[in-house]
């Protein structure tokens, strides 16, 4: 005596609705945390990124693009919002755990999407020249470790 398939139908297609609906209210409801979660203040506030934040506020190559613009990938809203989540609560988890590193790494997927960023903003100027390199290999200054504030 198991649950019917329409019963399990019926059960899945009521969690993801209600699933999707708390995502809704969350990203986009009263506390509009979806839009202050984008903002570099709201990374430097609960990421410990306060050195990162002042050295992207300084380099003004990119000052004009948030974190989200470079960190998170920007081809499709459903793909940058699944990773904006994802992200997030690893980053939520590492803070209340005490388990921010002394010194934060890109990770090799997010080294992976800074680059695809890099090559989406920049796709006309690297139409010219050989991609065999991560674009900050040769613009060091863009790194955040690399800007002379730090």
């Amino acid at each position: 005596m198991g649950i019917s398939k329409k019963k399990m139908f019926f059960l899945a297609v009521l969690l993801t609705l209600v699933g999707g609906g708390i995502g809704i209210f969350v990203g986009f409801g009263p506390p509009n945390l979806y839009a202050k979660a984008s903002t570099p203040e709201f990374c430097a506030g609960c990421h410990v990124m306060q050195a990162e934040y002042e050295s992207w506020f300084h380099n003004g190559g990119h000052r004009r693009q948030k974190c989200v613009d470079c960190h998170l990938p920007n081809d499709n809203f459903p793909r940058h919002f699944v990773w904006k989540s994802i992200d997030g609560m690893k980053d939520v988890y590492s803070f209340y755990s005490g388990q921010v590193p002394e010194t934060i790494q890109l990770s090799k997927h997010g080294a992976a999407v800074v680059q695809e960023n890099c090559k989406r903003c920049h796709a006309e100027t690297i139409s010219r020249i050989t991609e065999d390199r991560n674009c900050w290999e040769c613009h060091r200054r863009l790194s955040h470790r690399q800007t002379g504030t730090m």
